[in-house]
């Protein structure tokens, strides 16, 4: 059985949730069954950040960041696909967290029938390729991420501090991908998961300031 975390863990500043939902359960129910993976990436997304969908102030593709906070806020990129962010902070002020990848855990047999690939580490590594294989769209904007009988919800993990032991250490980088507030370190991700969409050359260990040198050329 899976219990949903509760609103308050989403209220703070995405910063702050950003790295503690690493470890816990993504869920997506579909009317085949439950596809459920362990978010291994994250990326924070702020008030005021100008890499953040937010920061022009609210349209109709972003209104869910607005809103309370424990809903999905989902969106299109390309075209094509389809990222997954959980809302933060209270209504008013506009947050999220862009869940990158997750490990699966359940349906994995579902996941593999929504997005074949050669071999299942391809699955979910990558936020486009886990909204894919565990059927999220735009259909999910706005969901509740705190209500067990949401079509998609956020769940505790029982066993996440020896998940994050396994998985482990956490570590901070930039976020992937942008051209503004690139180097702002707001990428989490647990290094020894083999679904981490990229392993950055310079990574900071989460909460110890410490860098590993950037592979030479």
């Amino acid at each position: 059985m899976f219990i949903p975390l509760e609103r308050s863990f989403f209220e703070p500043s995405a910063k702050v949730v950003a790295p503690l939902l690493l470890g816990h359960w993504l869920v997506r129910q579909t009317p085949a069954g439950p596809c459920v993976g362990v978010i291994v990436e994250t990326e924070a997304y702020l008030d005021g950040d100008p890499a953040c969908h937010a920061y022009g102030g609210e349209t109709a593709r972003n209104r869910a960041m607005w809103g309370a906070p424990g809903r999905a806020y989902v969106y299109l990129i390309y075209g094509f696909h389809y990222c997954f962010n959980t809302v933060c902070c209270p209504s008013g002020k506009a947050e999220a967290v862009l869940v990158r990848a997750v490990e699966p855990h359940l349906g994995l047999e579902l996941m593999r029938a929504n997005r074949p690939v050669s071999e299942d580490v391809h699955l979910t590594s990558g936020p486009g390729k886990l909204c894919a294989a565990m059927n999220i769209d735009r259909s999910l904007d706005g969901a509740d991420l705190c209500d067990a009988a949401s079509p998609v919800f956020v769940a505790e993990n029982p066993c996440r501090e020896q998940f994050l032991k396994k998985r482990g250490p956490m570590m901070t980088t930039p976020r992937i991908g942008l051209s503004r507030a690139a180097d702002l370190p707001l990428r989490f991700f647990l290094r020894e998961s083999p679904f981490v969409s990229r392993k950055a050359p310079v990574e900071t260990r989460a909460g110890r300031g410490r860098r590993k040198p950037a592979a030479k050329p």
